[in-house]
């Protein structure tokens, strides 16, 4: 007979042989993660700003620049907490924020531009982290250290992405947005006609648009928190949830940034001043751009069809426009809506037609950005499934599609402007069925993915008796 310690030997006693190759997996995450947060932050530090690592460590004590934020990732990392613990946690965030604010006014420190409450949100995260390093094991460890590190994650996600703007800004001194501005002469140059109707709504429809833009990461954590609601109960994650395409879509958009370099029509063809906070939407008297614009255009007049070139542009607005990823985060945003309760369907659908009219109509993207953000999202989530539930020939396809297609829309867009606004009624209608084509793709490989269900079994009728 084997030893009844054979698993002992064989393994650990906190990680046995079966789980040991998911802890390497994991441990060789964080190692990458890491080293890609200290490259961003040597490439912050050439350019004489502080990284990602520097500001995250910065809000331990001053003023945090999105304590909205703050308390979101807190209330990702309390999925993993009892009711009672997370009474005490939020009460323990709150009495630190109180401190900090009393503080701040003895010594007359104000904010410096930054929010007066979400240092207690950090605090409570870095210390279960400690409590989970000192206090607890096996387990329980472990699923307090992802709670902290989806908390952690989110909130470095948004530093990370900062730091990626600045870096396209300063590396990429020319951009492509006249050969995107021709492309989107087949769509029928969306974000001129949408601006003009924000323009016609009024500061009274630009603040709601802005305020639904501007809250994306908050809705998002509202649909993670749905479908992490049983991780306290269960005590282990969900196989896949919308965090995890969320920050895949942070991590992977930007380098696209630095492919195709696009500052969006109200910086290439405006001004870049024309929406006024609290005030108005636009205002053509503004004085000439001092962005090297191509010509005060947007979003009154079209933009007319020339040869397009790399136009050189300064090196402070950031070429964060193609792919839309405000686009591919709604998107990813209304698809893990789709099984929720009916209020829930409703708002990921209304946040994603209010994110679309937003990101055309203030100007930051082209029609053509959109859907290239549509096909990016769906080939990540194809992604992430398919590596959940085992790679298989539909997910081969399906991600293989969705790439190819990608790929297809970002070589028209370069190499076929000319022609696009030229036949605008043969180039507007294909790029909308690639687009459709990669979403039924994607719908019909999925719907084989899930679980039939089984039909009730009919108890056998027994045989009369004569």
């Amino acid at each position: 007979m084997p030893p009844q310690n054979s698993r002992r030997i064989r393994g650990t006693a906190a990680f046995p042989e079966g789980r040991r190759p998911r802890v390497i997996l994991w441990a060789a995450v964080a190692v990458v993660t890491l080293g890609f947060l200290l490259a961003l932050e040597f490439a912050a530090r050439r350019y004489g700003v502080p990284g990602p690592i520097t500001n995250q460590v910065r809000e331990v004590i001053f003023a945090p620049k999105s304590g909205g934020l703050l308390y979101a990732s807190m209330a990702l990392m309390m999925v993993v907490l009892t009711w009672r613990q997370r009474f005490v946690a939020l009460a323990a965030a709150i009495g630190v924020d109180l401190a900090f604010l009393v503080v701040r006014w003895a010594v007359g420190a104000g904010t410096n531009g930054g929010h007066p409450f979400g240092n207690g949100a950090l605090w409570v995260m870095l210390g279960c982290a400690v409590l989970a390093v000192t206090r607890r094991t096996g387990r329980e460890r472990a699923l307090l250290l992802k709670g902290v590190g989806l908390g952690l994650l989110l909130m470095t996600g948004r530093k990370t992405g900062d730091t990626w703007l600045l870096i396209t800004s300063q590396t990429r001194p020319v951009v492509l947005d006249q050969y995107v501005a021709m492309a989107d002469q087949a769509l029928g140059n969306p974000s001129w006609l949408v601006g003009r109707l924000v323009t016609a709504g009024g500061p009274v429809g630009f603040n709601f648009l802005d305020f639904v833009y501007g809250q994306l990461p908050v809705a998002a954590v509202v649909v993670a928190l749905y479908q992490l609601r049983a991780v306290s109960a269960e005590r282990r994650f969900p196989r896949h949830h919308l965090v995890r395409t969320f920050l895949m879509i942070g991590l992977l958009g930007p380098a696209f940034y630095m492919i195709f370099p696009v500052v969006g029509p109200i910086f290439a063809y405006g001004t870049g001043t024309e929406h006024w906070a609290g005030v108005s939407l636009w205002a053509p008297d503004m004085p000439p751009s001092e962005q090297w614009a191509v010509a005060n255009l947007w979003p009154h007049t079209p933009p007319p069809i020339t040869t397009p070139y790399p136009m050189p542009f300064d090196g402070i607005t950031p070429r964060n426009c193609m792919p839309s990823l405000h686009t591919a985060w709604a998107t990813a945003i209304f698809i893990h809506t789709r099984k929720g309760p009916r209020v829930l369907r409703y708002a990921g659908t209304f946040w994603l037609i209010a994110t679309l009219c937003a990101t055309l109509g203030f100007g930051y993207h082209y029609g053509v950005d959109l859907i290239a953000g549509v096909v990016f999202t769906l080939t990540i989530e194809a992604s992430l499934r398919s590596l959940d539930r085992g790679w298989d020939a539909p997910g081969i396809r399906l991600v293989a599609y969705g790439t190819t297609i990608f790929t297809a829309l970002l070589l028209s867009y370069r190499f076929l402007p000319s022609q696009m606004a030229a036949h605008p009624w043969l180039a507007g209608p294909l790029l909308i069925l690639a687009m459709t084509s990669v979403v039924y793709v994607y719908l019909r490989t999925t719907a084989r993915w899930e679980p039939s269900p089984t039909a009730p079994r009919q108890p056998q009728q027994q045989p009369e008796l004569i």
